[in-house]
């Protein structure tokens, strides 16, 4: 007489244990049911703005919610990332990342989270992009080979410009120096349109800037380009160079996508991913980011990351290579 009523006894308590795990994922399908806000770590009107405002105009149209762009700069990117990895991971707070983040991971070693270890990847939005190694057209060298042999004979002459000790046009731009043995003087400025300027204007000689933001001025003959820092020429200076076809090896290039907290029920990951990896396919969103100077990039959660990883460990290198430390 007992086993009948234990049976029923099991039976109902798997049904019990059962209910949560049916109730998330209905309420994961049925995500969003109020507004999404996507975290920027840096200030309006840049890359990361305008890809975060049409990733999230496209997320908007598709999933029937507002999703908020809020930018957040400061620290290097730190604090929008580590107001989004300790928010409730229920998909309702996302942060764009990019290159920085991944710099930043071993740059600080002081962070209230782990940047690889805190995050649930999403889906890129773009990878590979390259930067631009340029000169003051004034310079004596217009190879690689001669700015290199230049160096060498110069060491601690040329000053090599930067938004800043850890950005991403530094941390190139030791990368540089590590494949090729050259001394060249960091100097870091506080934002990204000043050392273009003073490079422009002569007081600094070399910098490893985006594509994006230099392009105009390489095309006005106003900046000098020796070599792009992806290991195949880009479409828009087809004529250019890589810097790997002088320095095998070398390679520079970032990266731009979603995450969102650790622990974002893997249901809300997916719908995003299939958003995300529609809107990429969409004709205008991929004209205006090609408008930019980037390819966009449609990836798997887990693909992209490993990319982050991949990125994390590879500047890592660099990092402690170059003996690079913030004040």
């Amino acid at each position: 007489m007992k086993l009948p009523h234990r049976r029923q006894f099991l039976h109902l308590a798997a049904g019990a244990a059962a209910l949560p795990a049916a109730s998330s994922l209905a309420w994961a399908l049925d995500y969003p049911t109020r507004p999404v806000h996507l975290i920027v770590g840096f200030g309006p009107g840049g890359t990361a703005d305008i890809v975060a405002r049409l990733t999230g105009q496209w997320l908007s149209e598709h999933l029937g919610q507002p999703f908020i762009v809020e930018d957040r700069p400061g620290a290097g990117s730190n604090i929008a990332t580590e107001a989004v990895v300790h928010s409730p991971p229920d998909g309702y707070t996302l942060l764009l990342v990019s290159t920085p983040q991944a710099i930043n991971a071993t740059l600080y070693e002081k962070l209230n989270f782990k940047f690889d270890r805190d995050i649930a990847p999403v889906a890129s939005v773009f990878r590979d992009s390259p930067a631009v190694m340029e000169v003051n057209p004034a310079f004596p060298a217009k190879t690689v080979p001669e700015f290199i042999a230049y160096a060498k004979a110069n060491p601690n002459k040329i000053s090599m410009a930067s938004a800043g000790i850890g950005s991403v046009n530094h941390v190139y731009g030791e990368l540089f120096k590590v494949t090729t043995g050259v001394n060249m003087l960091h100097v870091p400025y506080r934002s990204t349109t000043a050392p273009l300027t003073d490079l422009i204007g002569g007081q600094v000689q070399v910098t490893f800037d985006a594509l994006g933001s230099s392009i105009e001025y390489i095309r006005t003959g106003k900046l000098r380009a020796l070599a792009v820092t992806s290991t195949t020429r880009v479409e828009a200076l087809p004529d250019i160079p890589t810097i790997a076809e002088f320095v095998p090896g070398y390679e520079a290039t970032g990266f731009m996508g979603i995450v969102a907290p650790k622990n974002t029920p893997p249901e809300i990951i997916a719908r995003l991913n299939k958003e995300i990896n529609a809107g990429l396919a969409d004709p205008k969103i991929k004209s205006t980011i090609a408008g930019l100077g980037y390819t966009v990039s449609q990836s798997s959660p887990a693909d992209f990351g490993k990319l982050i990883a991949d990125q994390t460990e590879k500047w890592g290198k660099v990092i402690r290579a170059a003996h690079i430390k913030v004040e």
